[in-house]
């Protein structure tokens, strides 16, 4: 009877550091973080010009899989570059706009809470 436990419980060891081996040298998966970075001319970033409530004017650039918030700015253009794109805004509404368009809001635009590239 002893046996059995002692072979029970070296088997359970051996699972468990497998287990453990296999954790450590499997590589992490891709961590994805929306950013924002330096907009630079030629390069296919996410690029939103967009103004605040106070007047102040702003072009951003993003890059990166992620959601982020975006502060409630009010959005005048969007260029996706080659970015899937959904933005959220004050209405509640989600609204998803497709890689490499460059769409402008002249009269009415969108107050967005925050945005994700797909």
């Amino acid at each position: 009877m002893l046996a059995k436990t002692k072979k029970a419980v070296r088997s359970a060891v051996v699972a468990v550091s497998a287990a453990a081996a296999f954790t450590v040298m499997l590589p992490a998966g891709n961590a994805y973080a929306i950013n924002e970075v330096e907009c630079r001319g030629g390069e296919n970033f996410l690029k939103i010009w967009s103004h605040s409530g106070g007047g102040r004017h702003s072009v951003d650039c993003y890059a990166n899989r992620g959601r982020m918030d975006f502060g409630g700015w009010w959005v005048d253009r969007i260029s996706t570059g080659n970015n899937d794109l959904i933005y959220y805004d004050a209405n509640g509404d989600s609204v998803r706009i497709n890689r490499w368009t460059d769409i402008t809001f002249p009269n009415r635009p969108p107050k967005v809470n925050s945005i994700e590239i797909l």
